[in-house]
């Protein structure tokens, strides 16, 4: 609580001239999802944006960033790429089917790329990641005022216990992947690929990567990458589901004996990282607007500068 006070103050000196004042030359926002509707599946787990919220934050970094591809950050990342200001990459990752309905027509209207990183293990909506089957529980119980602390911290290695539980509530996961459809098909991801934009890796089935161990590490990263190559989709780039929090610098040793692998992604906000091609983005759905956010992450650099803790060093 304290640090937050500290940071909200701190980002009321902050001013909106991100092309001048944004610590890194990149910006790197990641969203999940964009949607008008209420979704069961996410409504408890992520405070995603509505679509008129989501232009505004394009429009916010538009001002100050210039937009680029895949291609033209890894051109830019090696020297080859010399951008007119500052980049901005836009990310998505959990591949929903909303990034198809609603999210690329808004960006074929505005001209800017983004790329989504999906799990394998759930296209086609052949299973549910095990944190939307918690969010789908926690509905009903909050509708039921039912109150359990155990939802709340389910593991990845814990998740076969919702399929236990789900039908105490009346829910059955698969009638609602049916019915649902949250995630986007196969066919669906080629189109997205035809349109130019990007598909791309985010572990096979959406594990915390600091609750696996190194081999389980690179047996989730590599099936990924091994689906996203055999599929004609994008395979130089990973993403971490979750949060890189806790990996290792072996895991980034071994991954990138790939010479495919180009660079990977976290999700710790303006931070750098002592693996040079690991690369942190900024998530968006904080419940506040792209201006709010990126000064309080400008605050925060600042800070953590002072403290020596803004650089994310990997034993």
């Amino acid at each position: 609580m304290f640090k937050k006070v500290i940071i909200n103050t701190l980002a009321r000196f902050e001013n909106e001239n991100f092309s001048g004042n944004f610590p890194l030359d990149y910006c790197l926002p990641v969203y999940h999802n964009v949607s008008n509707e209420h979704l069961p599946h996410l409504r408890q787990i992520v405070n995603y944006k509505n679509e008129k919220e989501f232009k505004a934050d394009l429009d916010c970094l538009s001002r100050s960033f210039q937009w680029v591809t895949f291609d033209e950050f890894k051109d830019y990342v090696k020297g080859n790429f010399k951008p007119k200001k500052k980049i901005a990459l836009l990310t998505f990752d959990d591949g929903y089917r909303e990034f198809y309905d609603v999210v690329i027509p808004i960006l074929e209207r505005k001209g800017i790329y983004a790329m989504n990183f999906v799990n394998p293990a759930f296209i086609d909506n052949k299973d549910l990641m095990f944190r939307c089957k918690v969010s789908l529980v926690l509905e009903v119980m909050n509708a039921m005022k039912i109150t359990d602390n155990f939802l709340q911290n389910v593991s990845f290695k814990e998740k076969f216990s919702l399929d236990r539980i789900a039908p105490t509530f009346g829910i059955d996961f698969n009638t609602y992947l049916d019915e649902k459809k949250p995630y986007l098909t196969f066919e669906q991801l080629n189109k997205i690929t035809e349109k130019g934009y990007g598909i791309s890796s985010h572990g096979w089935d959406h594990p915390l990567y600091n609750n696996l161990d190194l081999s389980e590490q690179l047996e989730n990263t590599v099936q990924s990458y091994s689906f996203m190559k055999e599929n004609n989709f994008h395979y130089e780039s990973f993403a971490f589901p979750f949060t890189d929090f806790g990996v290792e610098k072996v895991f980034f040793d071994e991954l990138f004996k790939n010479d495919d692998i180009f660079c990977t992604f976290g999700s710790a906000g303006v931070k750098t990282d002592s693996v040079a091609r690991n690369f942190q983005r900024i998530p968006m759905e904080t419940g506040e607007n792209a201006e709010t956010i990126l000064k309080k992450e400008i605050a925060y650099f600042k800070l953590k500068k002072h403290l020596n803790k803004n650089h994310i060093q990997r034993k």
